[in-house]
């Protein structure tokens, strides 16, 4: 198990998309599936599911999901939800150590 952690993009993706976001996450398993948008529950939305163990700390992996999105064309990140990461995190990954309890955050422009 690696970093865990989700986004909730700003719309529906294509498969295309979905190709595109998958190779600019660097390799890290993503699951996508449907949810509604954190501030209109009418609106039907993508969330990405990480479970990253490529990435060398929960910053470097949360950054490169970022900016795969951005790779997108009018694509943007509407909820980043980081839970507790597992035991063994690296000690000098300060974002890991402060992930105590689920935070969820607007962090896209929508």
């Amino acid at each position: 198990m690696g970093y865990v952690f989700s986004l909730v993009l700003s719309r529906e993706i294509t498969e295309d998309e979905m190709t595109t976001l998958k190779v600019g996450c660097g390799g890290a398993a993503a699951d996508f599936g449907t949810d509604v948008l954190p501030t209109d529950a009418e609106v039907t939305v993508t969330r990405m599911d990480f479970d990253d163990t490529v990435s060398p700390t929960l910053a470097d992996a949360i950054d490169a999901a970022l900016a795969a999105v951005t790779e997108v064309s009018d694509l943007s990140v509407s909820e980043l939800t980081v839970p507790a990461q597992p035991a063994g995190a690296e000690e000098g990954d300060a974002a890991a150590a402060e992930a105590k309890e689920p935070v969820a955050a607007g962090v896209g422009t929508d």
